[in-house]
């Protein structure tokens, strides 16, 4: 059967460069980075202790991702996992695209499968291809707070990096001895060390041109962009995780200003100034009786005051000095002294009600509170006024804003 004509025949890629080993050097250097995005990416779904009452981001968890409670030192654990993730993921873009431009002509063989193996192998790469680029797009788009889909976005990136998993390990298994051989054949760094004058097609393998143009550009030239690439994506952005001077020129981060982000203002929670004004009541219940405290009665408890960080998914964080009430200081107010479990609900109004279950280990860190403070101001309105939950290590969004309830159980 006659390949269709452009892209499907294989005299239409033209490049000297594509070959086994330059495949195998953007494999290998995805392969790491894409393990930290991928380890880092379920940690944080860790981090929400989805078997803690409703914070089950998705209908069926990874074992290892419900059976601890996620640590609440250092303060900034979150903002660590997240960063990472975030800002290596950046990074591995560019790899990506060129890992996928060194392979392209496979992608366009003819006929596609020849037999049931390479059938298996070609699923699996569709399905690597598929739901990686699933996860880019919609990891930016969540970077960006932009969410044009109308679906969950944890829920489908979550279920995404699973068949991400999957389909990497049968590629590997194909794809590992590959690389193996390539490196073995032509050495790991020595094809680098050629100019553009000693740029040589490869011998052999599935993505070499049959009719290869002069090269224009080294291999070792095009790593190099590559690498540029990345490091340009991670100026743009790793400002708004690490702060600091960094965070001025972090220019395609939407959270790149000095001052203190905000994810969810108060009129995109439907919280109004009615809501937390004079009639305001925090309740506390789990002992004997419900017990509820004006602002001027939760002043009136024991203050303390933290330097922590506050990481959230999208990879920001701030560090901010926080006051307010003792976590622990609440459990006795309540009757529940040794709470092993804290549900926090937030004013939002129905339809957009915001709640989260906190460990016994986070209730009784010392520096976890219910803040009324932060810096020398009370909280304004879009960053929770009049009480917010402030735990180290615990992600943004379970640092529930606008606090009107908390349930402590034993």
């Amino acid at each position: 059967m006659n390949a269709p004509p452009g892209p499907f025949r294989p005299e239409f890629w033209k490049s000297p460069l594509r070959g086994p080993w330059l495949t195998a050097v953007f494999g290998s250097l995805l392969l790491g980075l894409m393990t930290v995005v991928a380890l880092t990416g379920f940690l944080s779904h860790a981090a929400y202790q989805p078997d803690l009452g409703r914070n089950a981001l998705v209908g069926t968890d990874l074992p290892f991702t419900t059976f601890f409670d996620w640590p609440t030192g250092p303060s900034w654990l979150y903002a660590l996992t997240q960063g990472l993730h975030v800002n290596v993921g950046l990074v591995a873009l560019p790899v990506l695209l060129a890992k996928l431009w060194s392979v392209i002509p496979r992608l366009f063989q003819w006929p596609p499968v020849r037999t049931p193996a390479e059938g298996i192998e070609r699923l699996s790469i569709a399905l690597l291809v598929a739901s990686t680029g699933f996860l880019f797009a919609t990891g930016l788009l969540n970077m960006q707070y932009w969410y044009v889909f109308r679906f969950d976005f944890v829920q489908a990136h979550y279920y995404a990096a699973v068949v991400f998993v999957a389909a990497l390990a049968v590629h590997l298994v194909v794809k590992v001895p590959v690389a193996l051989r390539a490196y073995r054949s032509r050495g790991v760094l020595a094809p680098l060390r050629d100019g553009l004058a000693e740029t040589r097609q490869e011998s052999d393998g599935d993505t070499v041109a049959l009719r290869p143009d002069a090269p224009t550009v080294s291999r070792r030239g095009l790593i190099a962009a590559v690498g540029a690439g990345s490091f340009a994506l991670l100026v743009a952005n790793a400002g708004q995780s690490v702060g600091g001077p960094l965070r001025s020129v972090a220019f395609l981060a939407p959270r790149r200003s000095g001052g203190f982000p905000v994810n969810k203002t108060a009129e995109g929670a439907r919280i109004t100034q009615a809501m937390v004004g004079a009639d305001y009541r925090l309740a506390l219940s789990g002992g004997a009786e419900e017990v509820e405290l004006s602002l001027e009665e939760l002043l009136g408890l024991r203050q303390a005051t933290h330097t922590l960080t506050l990481g959230c998914v999208e990879g920001w964080s701030t560090r901010q000095t926080w006051t307010g009430v003792p976590l622990t200081e609440l459990a006795r107010v309540a009757g529940v002294p040794d709470a092993g479990e804290l549900l926090v609900e937030s004013l939002q109004p129905a339809g957009v009600l915001r709640q989260a279950t906190l460990a016994g280990n986070q209730v009784a860190d010392s520096r976890s509170l219910l803040a009324l403070r932060v810096g020398d101001a009370e909280l304004t309105l879009d960053h929770g006024y009049p009480a917010r939950i402030i735990v180290p290590g615990l992600p943004g969004v379970h640092n529930t804003k606008w606090v009107g309830s908390l349930t402590f159980r034993a």
